[in-house]
């Protein structure tokens, strides 16, 4: 069906909109991160009057930020791995087996998406202190104790989108492979992971994301010693100066490594997204 001629026009002002709405805040961050701070402070101009970088320096200075940016690298990434593990032998549970309580396994996952996280950040608070009075393993202000509440919001979305994807995978493709020798595990490394590429991309994606810019649970859950990035960025915020130059160059930095990997990876991220919301 070809389009019509109002209908491109509306399309053309559509995505012009959105692409002011998206890139004047970016414009702003950037050209406020080349100013000094007495520019940033005083009235709004879209060009800088005096260019420098001496921002990007100052703010590892300012504010332990490698550390913090060290902290995340390994408290996203250790959720993200665990997550994905855990995602895909419970989702291809979901997926080819019929066994009691499915239904309510997979209610109960998609269930917990209703709920606001910051319902479960006391329970979550007075359950880890319990565990350090009794155990005595310390998981307020650890990063093991900061990956494993961000498991409790990657996992459930991880497992449900995930089945919904193994679902879409012919069940003939197992069955050939059991039928050649493979045992359950062997099919699944084998044949339905490599099939499933897209989906595990967008699982991984998503469990990245929401652990690199989770700010809530970090600054109740760490302390000066392993804050994550997303906590460090307000401690440029001071009770005699707010840096907004270093803020703005700071959130860049930060920004990168999402950034980078979304782009390389933005076409398994989309087709996973499709395939596992069709069920």
């Amino acid at each position: 069906m070809q389009e019509t001629r109002s209908a491109k026009l509306f399309r053309i002002v559509v995505l012009a909109v959105l692409t002011v709405f998206t890139a004047v805040p970016i414009y702003v961050m950037v050209s406020s991160s080349l100013k000094p701070l007495g520019d940033v402070q005083g009235a709004f101009s879209w060009w800088p009057e005096t260019f420098t970088i001496a921002p990007f320096i100052e703010m590892w200075e300012t504010v332990p930020l490698a550390d913090y940016f060290l902290n995340s690298i390994i408290v996203s990434v250790s959720a993200t791995l665990i997550s994905l593990v855990i995602a895909v032998f419970a989702a291809y549970s979901l997926s080819r087996y019929r066994f009691r309580g499915r239904g309510l396994f997979s209610t109960s996952i998609l269930s917990t998406q209703m709920f606001p996280g910051i319902l479960f950040l006391l329970p979550l608070f007075l359950i880890f202190v319990n565990i350090d009075q009794v155990l005595g393993v310390q998981l307020v202000g650890t990063r093991i104790g900061l990956i494993i509440t961000y498991l409790t919001f990657s996992l459930p979305f991880s497992i449900w989108m995930l089945a919904g994807y193994f679902d879409g995978i012919p069940r003939e493709l197992d069955e050939a492979a059991k039928v050649d020798g493979c045992s359950p595990m062997n099919a699944l490394m084998r044949v339905v992971l490599p099939a499933a590429k897209p989906g595990l991309v967008a699982v991984a994606i998503y469990s990245f994301m929401t652990a690199w810019g989770e700010v809530l649970f970090a600054s109740v859950m760490t302390t000066n010693a392993n804050r994550t990035i997303a906590v460090g960025l307000t401690l440029y915020s001071t009770q005699t100066n707010i840096y907004w130059n270093q803020i703005m160059a700071a959130s860049l930095v930060v920004s990168i490594p999402v950034v980078i990997g979304f782009l390389i990876l933005q076409r398994y991220f989309v087709a996973g997204l499709t395939s596992g919301a069709v069920k």
